[in-house]
Protein backbone atom coordinates (compact mmCIF):
# COMPACT_ATOMS: atom_id res chain seq x y z
CA UNK A 1 0.00 0.00 0.00
CA UNK A 2 2.21 2.54 0.85
CA UNK A 3 4.53 1.55 -2.55
CA UNK A 4 0.94 2.54 -4.49
CA UNK A 5 0.38 5.66 -2.18
CA UNK A 6 4.16 7.09 -3.10
CA UNK A 7 3.82 6.07 -6.32
CA UNK A 8 0.37 7.98 -6.87
CA UNK A 9 1.74 10.85 -5.03
CA UNK A 10 4.62 10.62 -7.51
CA UNK A 11 2.30 10.85 -10.03
CA UNK A 12 0.65 13.62 -8.92
CA UNK A 13 3.63 15.42 -8.91
CA UNK A 14 4.78 14.38 -12.29
CA UNK A 15 1.25 15.95 -13.60
CA UNK A 16 1.52 19.04 -11.45
CA UNK A 17 5.14 19.30 -13.18
CA UNK A 18 3.87 19.12 -16.34
CA UNK A 19 0.99 21.07 -15.97
CA UNK A 20 3.27 23.71 -14.81
CA UNK A 21 5.49 23.92 -18.03
CA UNK A 22 2.13 23.76 -20.14
CA UNK A 23 0.77 26.79 -18.49
CA UNK A 24 4.45 28.66 -18.78
CA UNK A 25 4.15 27.89 -22.65
CA UNK A 26 3.33 30.62 -24.94
CA UNK A 27 1.98 29.22 -28.70
CA UNK A 28 1.95 32.37 -31.39
CA UNK A 29 0.23 31.51 -34.51
CA UNK A 30 0.54 33.97 -37.85
CA UNK A 31 -1.41 34.18 -40.37
CA UNK A 32 -0.52 34.88 -43.58
CA UNK A 33 -1.74 35.29 -47.02
CA UNK A 34 1.55 35.52 -49.08
CA UNK A 35 3.91 32.23 -50.10
CA UNK A 36 6.29 31.70 -47.09
CA UNK A 37 8.92 32.28 -50.07
CA UNK A 38 8.09 35.83 -50.45
CA UNK A 39 10.00 38.26 -48.20
CA UNK A 40 7.57 38.53 -45.40
CA UNK A 41 7.24 35.02 -45.15
CA UNK A 42 11.20 34.94 -44.94
CA UNK A 43 10.82 37.85 -42.44
CA UNK A 44 8.13 35.88 -40.53
CA UNK A 45 10.54 33.08 -40.30
CA UNK A 46 13.45 35.24 -38.74
CA UNK A 47 11.49 36.44 -36.26
CA UNK A 48 10.04 32.89 -35.35
CA UNK A 49 13.54 31.57 -35.14
CA UNK A 50 14.73 34.56 -32.65
CA UNK A 51 11.62 34.18 -30.49
CA UNK A 52 12.13 30.42 -29.94
CA UNK A 53 15.95 30.97 -29.31
CA UNK A 54 15.50 33.65 -27.01
CA UNK A 55 12.65 31.96 -24.82
CA UNK A 56 14.60 28.43 -24.80
CA UNK A 57 11.22 27.30 -26.80
CA UNK A 58 8.76 28.07 -24.08
CA UNK A 59 7.36 30.51 -26.79
CA UNK A 60 6.45 28.49 -30.18
CA UNK A 61 5.48 30.47 -33.38
CA UNK A 62 3.29 28.82 -36.37
CA UNK A 63 3.25 30.47 -39.23
CA UNK A 64 0.15 29.65 -41.24
CA UNK A 65 1.23 30.97 -45.25
CA UNK A 66 -0.45 31.25 -48.41
CA UNK A 67 -4.45 32.13 -46.80
CA UNK A 68 -4.33 28.65 -45.74
CA UNK A 69 -5.87 30.05 -42.87
CA UNK A 70 -7.62 33.77 -43.42
CA UNK A 71 -7.45 35.81 -46.66
CA UNK A 72 -5.48 39.07 -46.01
CA UNK A 73 -9.40 41.24 -45.57
CA UNK A 74 -10.05 38.67 -42.93
CA UNK A 75 -6.90 39.55 -40.83
CA UNK A 76 -8.22 41.98 -38.88
CA UNK A 77 -11.65 40.65 -37.42
CA UNK A 78 -9.97 37.60 -36.89
CA UNK A 79 -7.00 38.77 -34.59
CA UNK A 80 -9.06 41.64 -33.60
CA UNK A 81 -11.41 39.17 -32.30
CA UNK A 82 -8.99 36.47 -30.99
CA UNK A 83 -9.62 33.71 -33.53
CA UNK A 84 -6.06 33.89 -34.09
CA UNK A 85 -3.35 35.40 -31.89
CA UNK A 86 -1.41 37.30 -34.62
CA UNK A 87 -1.70 37.95 -38.68
CA UNK A 88 -0.12 39.97 -41.48
CA UNK A 89 -2.51 42.29 -43.46
CA UNK A 90 -1.88 45.03 -45.78
CA UNK A 91 -2.28 47.90 -43.76
CA UNK A 92 -5.36 49.36 -46.40
CA UNK A 93 -7.70 46.66 -44.68
CA UNK A 94 -8.15 48.84 -41.87
CA UNK A 95 -9.63 51.47 -43.65
CA UNK A 96 -12.91 50.52 -42.69
CA UNK A 97 -12.57 51.13 -39.16
CA UNK A 98 -9.78 53.97 -39.48
CA UNK A 99 -9.72 56.01 -42.71
CA UNK A 100 -6.25 57.30 -42.29
CA UNK A 101 -4.59 54.39 -42.92
CA UNK A 102 -4.77 54.91 -46.80
CA UNK A 103 -2.54 58.26 -46.17
CA UNK A 104 0.43 55.62 -47.67
CA UNK A 105 -1.98 55.29 -50.80
CA UNK A 106 -2.27 58.89 -51.71
CA UNK A 107 -0.90 59.00 -54.92
CA UNK A 108 2.85 59.54 -55.37
CA UNK A 109 3.01 61.23 -51.64
CA UNK A 110 5.70 59.58 -50.66
CA UNK A 111 7.92 59.28 -53.90
CA UNK A 112 10.96 58.26 -52.26
CA UNK A 113 12.63 55.65 -49.75
CA UNK A 114 13.56 59.19 -47.51
CA UNK A 115 10.14 59.96 -47.33
CA UNK A 116 8.72 56.47 -46.73
CA UNK A 117 11.07 56.19 -43.68
CA UNK A 118 10.31 59.31 -41.92
CA UNK A 119 6.43 58.16 -42.07
CA UNK A 120 6.97 55.13 -40.58
CA UNK A 121 9.30 55.73 -38.03
CA UNK A 122 7.77 54.91 -34.76
CA UNK A 123 5.73 57.99 -33.03
CA UNK A 124 6.07 59.76 -36.36
CA UNK A 125 3.49 62.01 -37.35
CA UNK A 126 1.80 59.72 -39.65
CA UNK A 127 2.21 56.63 -38.20
CA UNK A 128 1.94 56.91 -34.45
CA UNK A 129 -1.68 58.34 -34.78
CA UNK A 130 -2.45 54.79 -36.69
CA UNK A 131 -0.91 53.03 -34.49
CA UNK A 132 -2.60 54.41 -31.51
CA UNK A 133 -6.38 54.03 -33.66
CA UNK A 134 -5.53 50.16 -34.30
CA UNK A 135 -5.20 49.94 -30.81
CA UNK A 136 -8.79 50.68 -30.92
CA UNK A 137 -9.88 47.65 -32.79
CA UNK A 138 -9.14 44.86 -30.21
CA UNK A 139 -5.56 44.65 -32.39
CA UNK A 140 -1.48 46.05 -31.45
CA UNK A 141 0.79 46.31 -34.48
CA UNK A 142 3.95 44.34 -33.87
CA UNK A 143 5.79 45.53 -36.53
CA UNK A 144 5.63 46.68 -39.55
CA UNK A 145 6.68 45.18 -43.03
CA UNK A 146 7.66 47.26 -46.00
CA UNK A 147 6.27 46.22 -49.44
CA UNK A 148 7.98 48.60 -51.73
CA UNK A 149 5.78 50.34 -54.24
CA UNK A 150 2.73 50.10 -55.82
CA UNK A 151 3.64 49.01 -59.89
CA UNK A 152 0.89 48.33 -62.72
CA UNK A 153 0.73 44.78 -64.58
CA UNK A 154 -0.13 44.70 -67.67
CA UNK A 155 -0.86 42.57 -71.28
CA UNK A 156 0.63 43.93 -74.53
CA UNK A 157 1.99 46.92 -73.32
CA UNK A 158 3.00 49.27 -70.57
CA UNK A 159 0.09 51.55 -68.65
CA UNK A 160 2.28 54.81 -69.48
CA UNK A 161 -0.65 57.17 -68.80
CA UNK A 162 -4.35 57.21 -67.31
CA UNK A 163 -5.27 57.29 -71.33
CA UNK A 164 -3.84 53.82 -71.19
CA UNK A 165 -6.39 52.99 -68.40
CA UNK A 166 -9.53 54.35 -69.43
CA UNK A 167 -12.13 51.86 -69.44
CA UNK A 168 -10.41 49.03 -68.03
CA UNK A 169 -10.88 46.79 -65.36
CA UNK A 170 -8.11 46.89 -63.05
CA UNK A 171 -7.32 44.72 -59.79
CA UNK A 172 -6.47 46.95 -56.65
CA UNK A 173 -6.10 45.73 -53.37
CA UNK A 174 -7.74 49.10 -50.90
CA UNK A 175 -10.54 51.66 -51.31
CA UNK A 176 -8.30 54.49 -52.32
CA UNK A 177 -6.39 52.57 -54.98
CA UNK A 178 -9.79 52.39 -56.12
CA UNK A 179 -10.70 55.74 -56.24
CA UNK A 180 -6.89 56.44 -58.09
CA UNK A 181 -8.21 53.79 -60.58
CA UNK A 182 -11.72 55.86 -61.15
CA UNK A 183 -9.87 59.47 -61.42
CA UNK A 184 -7.87 58.01 -64.39
CA UNK A 185 -11.12 56.10 -66.44
CA UNK A 186 -10.87 52.41 -64.74
CA UNK A 187 -13.29 50.56 -63.13
CA UNK A 188 -11.87 48.99 -60.00
CA UNK A 189 -12.47 45.52 -58.88
CA UNK A 190 -10.99 44.36 -54.75
CA UNK A 191 -9.29 41.40 -54.70
CA UNK A 192 -7.11 39.70 -52.36
CA UNK A 193 -2.99 38.90 -52.89
CA UNK A 194 -3.97 35.53 -52.72
CA UNK A 195 -6.36 35.48 -55.63
CA UNK A 196 -4.61 37.84 -58.07
CA UNK A 197 -3.24 35.17 -60.37
CA UNK A 198 -6.68 33.64 -61.41
CA UNK A 199 -7.92 36.61 -61.58
CA UNK A 200 -5.20 37.46 -64.31
CA UNK A 201 -5.20 34.29 -65.84
CA UNK A 202 -8.72 34.38 -66.25
CA UNK A 203 -9.61 37.89 -67.65
CA UNK A 204 -11.62 38.59 -64.34
CA UNK A 205 -9.22 42.57 -64.58
CA UNK A 206 -7.17 43.68 -67.74
CA UNK A 207 -4.64 45.37 -65.47
CA UNK A 208 -3.03 44.83 -61.66
CA UNK A 209 -1.44 46.51 -58.94
CA UNK A 210 0.60 45.21 -56.57
CA UNK A 211 4.37 45.35 -55.37
CA UNK A 212 7.14 43.77 -57.67
CA UNK A 213 8.02 41.22 -54.86
CA UNK A 214 4.65 39.71 -55.28
CA UNK A 215 5.27 39.59 -58.54
CA UNK A 216 8.02 36.91 -57.95
CA UNK A 217 6.54 35.29 -54.78
CA UNK A 218 3.43 34.28 -57.16
CA UNK A 219 5.14 34.05 -60.72
CA UNK A 220 2.70 36.16 -62.22
CA UNK A 221 5.15 36.91 -65.10
CA UNK A 222 2.83 33.69 -66.22
CA UNK A 223 0.17 35.65 -66.49
CA UNK A 224 1.16 38.91 -67.18
CA UNK A 225 3.85 40.22 -69.77
CA UNK A 226 4.35 43.87 -68.70
CA UNK A 227 5.36 46.08 -65.47
CA UNK A 228 4.53 49.49 -65.25
CA UNK A 229 7.29 51.76 -62.59
CA UNK A 230 4.81 54.18 -61.10
CA UNK A 231 5.62 53.56 -57.64
CA UNK A 232 2.43 55.49 -57.58
CA UNK A 233 1.77 54.22 -53.43
CA UNK A 234 3.91 53.16 -50.63
CA UNK A 235 2.19 49.49 -49.85
CA UNK A 236 3.12 48.80 -45.92
CA UNK A 237 1.82 45.27 -44.39
CA UNK A 238 1.35 45.25 -40.71
CA UNK A 239 2.34 42.38 -38.45
CA UNK A 240 -0.84 42.49 -35.59
CA UNK A 241 -1.35 40.73 -32.55
CA UNK A 242 -4.67 40.48 -30.38
CA UNK A 243 -4.28 43.03 -27.72
CA UNK A 244 -6.18 41.06 -25.00
CA UNK A 245 -3.90 37.56 -25.56
CA UNK A 246 -1.06 39.94 -25.86
CA UNK A 247 -1.26 41.62 -22.77
CA UNK A 248 -2.21 38.40 -20.80
CA UNK A 249 1.21 37.29 -21.67
CA UNK A 250 4.33 36.91 -19.45
CA UNK A 251 5.88 40.16 -19.75
CA UNK A 252 9.50 38.54 -20.02
CA UNK A 253 7.60 36.41 -23.05
CA UNK A 254 5.98 39.92 -24.58
CA UNK A 255 9.95 41.81 -24.09
CA UNK A 256 11.28 38.19 -25.81
CA UNK A 257 8.61 38.73 -28.89
CA UNK A 258 9.16 42.73 -28.80
CA UNK A 259 12.96 42.77 -29.30
CA UNK A 260 12.15 40.42 -32.15
CA UNK A 261 9.67 42.58 -33.37
CA UNK A 262 12.06 45.50 -33.47
CA UNK A 263 14.90 43.43 -35.31
CA UNK A 264 12.48 41.95 -37.99
CA UNK A 265 10.86 45.51 -38.90
CA UNK A 266 14.28 47.02 -39.41
CA UNK A 267 15.73 44.42 -41.41
CA UNK A 268 12.87 44.08 -43.56
CA UNK A 269 13.04 47.71 -44.45
CA UNK A 270 16.69 47.94 -44.66
CA UNK A 271 16.43 44.79 -47.21
CA UNK A 272 13.59 46.45 -49.31
CA UNK A 273 15.72 48.30 -52.01
CA UNK A 274 17.66 45.34 -52.94
CA UNK A 275 14.22 43.40 -52.85
CA UNK A 276 12.68 44.82 -55.30
CA UNK A 277 16.11 44.39 -57.31
CA UNK A 278 16.27 41.20 -57.57
CA UNK A 279 12.42 40.75 -57.92
CA UNK A 280 12.61 43.41 -60.88
CA UNK A 281 15.69 41.49 -62.24
CA UNK A 282 13.61 37.96 -61.75
CA UNK A 283 10.45 39.58 -63.94
CA UNK A 284 12.88 40.47 -66.85
CA UNK A 285 14.82 36.94 -66.64
CA UNK A 286 11.45 35.30 -66.97
CA UNK A 287 10.42 37.27 -70.61
CA UNK A 288 8.65 40.36 -68.37
CA UNK A 289 9.00 44.10 -70.03
CA UNK A 290 9.60 46.83 -66.92
CA UNK A 291 8.68 50.21 -68.45
CA UNK A 292 9.35 52.99 -66.50
CA UNK A 293 6.88 56.16 -67.16
CA UNK A 294 8.88 59.55 -68.16
CA UNK A 295 8.88 62.85 -66.70
CA UNK A 296 5.71 64.12 -68.67
CA UNK A 297 3.78 60.83 -68.28
CA UNK A 298 4.30 61.16 -64.31
CA UNK A 299 2.81 64.69 -64.45
CA UNK A 300 -0.33 63.54 -66.25
CA UNK A 301 -0.94 60.83 -63.52
CA UNK A 302 0.02 63.70 -60.71
CA UNK A 303 -2.95 65.66 -62.61
CA UNK A 304 -5.46 63.24 -62.57
CA UNK A 305 -5.19 62.37 -59.10
CA UNK A 306 -5.90 65.39 -57.16
CA UNK A 307 -9.64 64.30 -56.81
CA UNK A 308 -8.10 61.33 -54.52
CA UNK A 309 -6.49 63.77 -51.95
CA UNK A 310 -10.46 65.66 -51.54
CA UNK A 311 -11.66 62.51 -51.02
CA UNK A 312 -9.26 61.45 -48.22
CA UNK A 313 -9.62 64.78 -46.73
CA UNK A 314 -13.40 64.51 -46.69
CA UNK A 315 -13.40 61.28 -44.95
CA UNK A 316 -10.61 61.90 -42.32
CA UNK A 317 -11.31 65.70 -41.29
CA UNK A 318 -8.76 67.82 -39.33
CA UNK A 319 -7.24 64.40 -38.60
CA UNK A 320 -6.15 63.56 -42.16
CA UNK A 321 -5.08 66.97 -42.70
CA UNK A 322 -2.93 67.22 -40.00
CA UNK A 323 -1.22 63.84 -41.23
CA UNK A 324 -1.10 65.08 -44.45
CA UNK A 325 0.22 68.28 -44.07
CA UNK A 326 3.34 66.46 -42.01
CA UNK A 327 3.69 64.04 -44.62
CA UNK A 328 4.10 66.63 -47.20
CA UNK A 329 7.20 68.46 -44.91
CA UNK A 330 8.94 65.37 -45.22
Amino acid sequence: MKTLVTGLASAALLVAGSLAVQAAETTMRISLQLPLKSHLGQNLLAFKQEVEASSNGDITVEIYDSAQLYKDKEVPQAVGSGAIEAGVASLTRFVGDIPMVDIFYQPFLFDSEDKVRKAVAPDSPVRGPIDAAVRETGSTILWWQAYGGAIMLSNGGPIATPADMQGKKVRVFGKTLGDFTEAAGGAPTIISGSEQYLAYQRGTVDIGMTGVSGVQSRSLWEVMDTITVTNHADIEFVVVTNTDWWNGLPQDHRDIISAAAVNAENAVRDEMASIEARAYAAAEENGMTIYTPTAEELAAWKATSQPVYDIFLGKTGEAGKAMLDAAQQF
